[in-house]
């Protein structure tokens, strides 16, 4: 066990294990995408999801103040949600059958954001870990989106979500 301690802020690191995944949920195949490098640019603030009457038909997400390159298909409305400072998903689920038809995510907020139609096999993603959150996603597309994963671990900070900082509630927010 290693203590830190840092502009009035004190965290405990463990070695103990925070990461875990859920899925992949729908049928591989298709162009694979990660998003495992733009969870370096911090954590997830916002989600812009391309549906149509019968599918997800694409994805994008914004890391920090980055937007990750848009995965999938063209046709569809494009929805768009924003993260409050300092919240966090920490349950995705949804439905499928050939392609991903639905994504429901849950927040530490209370907050639901749902997608898509509601048909097909149902999965419910959430970390294994207590306290982590959804860090990145994975998958594949063609014109729609044909799986996904999601990939879980502790919320990118120096501080637990109880030792919030001010200055990265401010870098949270554009």
């Amino acid at each position: 066990m290693q203590v830190n301690s840092r502009k009035g802020c004190s965290t405990v690191r463990e070695n103990a294990r925070t990461s875990s995944f859920s899925g992949p949920y729908g049928e591989s195949y298709g162009n694979r995408f990660s998003h495992s490098g733009y969870q370096l640019e911090g954590p997830i603030t916002a989600i812009r999801v391309r549906v149509n009457r019968s599918f997800i038909v694409g994805l994008q997400v914004r890391y920090g103040k980055e937007w990750s390159n848009y995965v999938g298909g063209s046709s569809g409305d494009l929805e768009e949600i924003f993260l409050f400072p300092r919240e966090s998903i920490i349950q995705v689920s949804g439905k499928y059958t050939n392609y991903i038809r639905r994504l429901v995510f849950v927040t530490d907020e209370g907050r639901y954001f749902s997608f898509g139609k509601d048909e097909g096999t149902s999965f419910s993603g959430a970390p294994l870990f207590p306290n982590t959150v959804l860090r990145f996603f994975s998958g594949h597309y063609t014109s729609v989106i044909s799986s996904i994963g999601f990939h879980w671990d502790k919320y990118i900070g120096s501080c637990s979500k109880d030792g919030v900082q001010e200055q990265e509630d401010k870098e949270r927010v554009e």
